[in-house]
C-alpha cells in the first residue's frame, strides 16, 4: 500500500476510535427545544418517597381491601417466557428465546416497578391484584392471548389491567381502567416504571451482550435522545416514548392514549424510567382508561420500525463525520440499506459470515472503478518520483521552485496529485456505515461463521459474529494479509519510512483483537480483495515513463 494510503488508513482508524470514544455514546440533544416540565420531580417508588402533586382533591378516607393470597401467572410463547405476578401486576420474568435464552429481567436489580398509585400526602401504594388465567400458551394453535388483573388500592380506586402478548412479538399491550368506587371525589397519578442499577455489583456478570443497560433513551418530537445511565437528571415530560437501552435491547413504554407523561431519574444508585398518567379528579362511580405498549426484545431495526412507534430510532447509528446534533450526516442512511442486504443475503446462505463476505465482495465491486482510479493515479505518481527527486536536489535551497517545478511536472503528466487519495475519501462514509452497521447489529449476537464446537469452555473457532475471536486467528490472519498487501505496494520516497510502514500491521492486529468477530472478517477480507486488485493492476497497467522535460531541466 503507498504510503498516502496506509495514512488514510490510519487517519480512518483514528477516527473510528475517537468517534466511538467521545461521540457514539455521548447523548444526542434533538434540535427542538425540550418540553420539560420545569424543575426536577421524582419517579414513581414504591418506597415512602414524597409523592408528586396530582390535581388537587380532598384525600378520601381508607377503604380495607380484602389482602389476596400471592399468585403468578405463566406465558409460554415461541419468543419468550414470561411470568406475571399479582403483586404490582407486572412483569416478574422475561426470558427471550433470541439466540439462545436471555432473561431481561434480573429479579430485585432489574426489571419493571409494578402498578403503583402516588396521591398527595400520601406514600406511593403498589397495588395487588387478582389475575386470571395463571397460563397462557401461545403459539400456532393461539397467536395471542390475554391475563387480566384486579385490584383496589386501598382509597376506593379499582385499577383494572389486560396484558395482552403476541406469539410473534416482543411487544405487551396492557389496557388500563380505573374506577371511583368511593363515595367522594379523588385524584391520584398512576405510575408504571422499569429500573436498572447504574453500577452493577461485580459479582452481577453479564448473562449474554447486552444484557445490562446503559443508556435511557427517549423520543421527542420523532428525534431519539440517548443519554448515558450515569448522567440522568431527574425529568418528567411530553415524548412519544421511553426507555432503557444497551447496544442490542431495549426495555421501552410507549403511551397510546393521551395523558401519559414520560419520566426518567435516579434513586440512590439505580436508574428508573416510567410513564406516569395524571388522573382527572374521578366522581364516584367514574372511571378513566389508558393503554401503553411495552416492548422487551431486542434492537431488530425492522421489527421495531414495523410497530409503527418509531421505536426503530433506539437503533443509534450516529451521525458522520459529527454526531447528528453537530450536523453530521445521518449514519442511518447508509447503515440501514447495509443491514437490509446483510439479512436478505442471510436469507439466502443462513450464515451471517457468508453474508458479510457477500457483503464485502459487493462493496469492493461497486467501488473498484475508484479503487482503480486511486491504484493507476498513486502509480504515475511513483513513476515521477525519480523526476521530483532531482528536482528537490537540484532546488533545495528554494522550497516554492520545488513546489512549482512539482506542480509543472504534474500538469505535464497529467497526473492529479489527490488522485490517490480522493477515491479513499469518498469511500470512507460507506466504509464506516459498514462498522456501524455491524457494530449494532443484534442479528450478529450468536451467529456462528465456522463453528467447530466448544474445547475447554473455548469456542472453536466463530461461534458468534459479534464476540472476539476466542482463538485470535482471525485478527492474526488480518495481519498477515494487511503485512502482505504492504509488501505488495511499490514504496516511494524515503526507504526508511516505508520500514517503518511495516509495523503498521502489528499495530492493527492488536487494534483488532478485542473487536467483534464479524468487522475483522470484513477488515480481512477487505485486504485478501485488495491483494487481488493490486495483483489485476501490476499484470494489467504498467506504470506510465517520466518525461523527459524533468530530466532534461534537470
Amino acid at each position: 500500500m503507498e504510503k498516502r494510503a496506509i495514512i488514510a488508513a490510519l487517519l480512518m482508524a483514528g477516527l473510528l476510535i475517537a468517534y466511538q470514544t467521545f461521540f457514539m455514546h455521548s447523548s444526542d440533544t434533538p434540535p427542538p427545544p425540550k418540553a420539560e416540565a420545569p424543575g426536577p420531580k421524582p419517579v414513581a417508588s414504591p418506597a415512602p418517597t414524597p409523592a408528586s402533586t396530582p390535581a388537587a382533591a380532598a384525600v378520601p378516607a381508607p377503604v380495607p381491601v380484602a389482602a389476596l393470597p400471592p399468585r403468578t401467572a405463566r406465558v409460554d410463547g415461541p419468543l419468550y417466557k414470561a411470568q406475571v405476578s399479582s403483586r404490582g401486576g407486572d412483569l416478574t420474568a422475561w426470558e427471550l428465546d433470541y439466540r439462545g435464552l436471555k432473561p431481561m429481567i434480573v429479579p430485585g436489580q432489574m426489571g419493571p416497578r409494578g402498578i403503583t398509585i402516588e396521591r398527595a400526602g400520601q406514600p406511593p401504594r403498589i397495588v395487588d391484584f387478582s389475575l386470571a388465567p395463571e397460563s397462557l400458551d401461545l403459539g400456532r394453535a393461539a397467536a395471542r392471548g390475554e391475563i387480566t388483573l384486579v385490584g383496589d388500592d386501598g382509597f376506593g380506586l379499582r385499577i383494572t389491567e389486560t396484558l395482552r402478548f403476541r406469539a410473534d412479538g416482543y411487544d405487551v399491550e396492557r389496557v388500563l381502567r380505573v374506577e371511583n368506587r368511593g363515595r367522594a371525589a379523588q385524584a391520584a397519578e398512576i405510575v408504571i416504571g422499569w429500573s436498572a442499577p447504574v453500577t452493577w455489583p461485580k459479582d452481577v456478570t453479564e448473562k449474554f451482550q447486552g444484557q445490562h443497560p446503559t443508556r435511557v433513551v427517549r423520543a421527542v418530537n420523532g428525534h431519539a435522545v440517548h443519554e448515558d445511565i450515569a448522567k440522568i437528571a431527574d425529568l418528567v415530560g411530553d415524548g412519544q416514548w421511553i426507555g432503557l437501552e444497551s447496544e442490542w435491547y431495549l426495555a421501552a413504554f410507549v403511551p397510546q392514549t393521551p395523558g401519559f407523561k414520560l419520566a426518567e431519574g435516579k434513586i440512590g444508585d439505580t436508574a428508573l424510567v416510567a410513564v406516569r398518567a395524571a388522573l382527572p379528579t374521578l366522581e364516584p362511580g367514574k372511571s378513566w382508561d389508558g393503554r401503553l405498549l411495552a416492548y422487551i426484545g431486542p434492537k431488530e431495526y425492522d421489527r421495531l420500525k414495523a410497530l409503527g412507534f418509531g421505536l426503530e430510532k433506539a437503533v443509534h447509528f450516529g451521525g458522520f463525520p459529527l454526531p447528528q446534533s453537530y450536523g453530521g450526516l445521518p449514519m442511518e442512511w447508509v447503515a440501514v440499506p447495509i443491514l437490509w442486504l446483510l439479512r436478505w443475503f442471510n436469507g439466502y446462505t443462513h450464515n451471517y459470515g457468508v453474508a458479510i463476505i457477500l457483503l464485502t465482495v459487493l462493496t469492493k465491486v461497486i467501488f473498484f472503478p475508484l479503487t482503480i482510479k486511486s491504484m493507476r493515479s498513486m502509480k504515475a505518481m511513483q513513476a515521477l518520483q525519480p523526476q521530483i527527486n532531482a528536482l528537490r536536489s537540484k532546488f533545495k535551497s528554494d522550497p516554492q521552485r520545488i513546489q512549482r517545478e512539482t506542480m509543472e511536472l504534474y500538469r505535464e503528466h497529467r497526473v492529479n496529485p489527490l488522485g490517490g487519495c480522493l477515491p479513499m475519501v469518498v469511500q470512507i462514509p460507506v466504509f464506516y456505515a459498514l462498522y456501524v452497521a455491524l457494530s449494532v447489529a443484534v442479528e450478529m449476537q450468536n451467529a456462528p461463521f465456522v463453528c467447530f464446537g466448544r474445547l475447554f469452555g473455548m469456542d472453536l473457532w466463530i461461534c458468534d459474529l459479534a464476540a472476539q475471536d476466542p482463538t485470535y486467528v482471525l485478527p492474526i490472519l488480518m495481519g498477515v494479509s494487511m503485512f502482505v498487501q504492504q509488501k505488495m505496494t511499490p514504496t516511494m520516497g524515503d526507504p526508511r519510512q516505508a520500514k517503518m510502514m511495516l509495523l503498521m500491521p502489528v499495530v492493527f492486529t492488536f487494534m483488532f483483537l478485542s473487536l467483534p468477530s464479524g468487522l475483522v472478517l470484513y477488515w480481512t477480507l477487505s485486504n485478501v480483495f485488495q491483494i487481488a486488485q493490486q495483483r489485476y493492476m501490476e499484470r494489467g497497467g504498467a506504470p506510465a515513463k517520466p518525461g523527459a522535460r524533468a530530466q532534461k531541466k534537470a
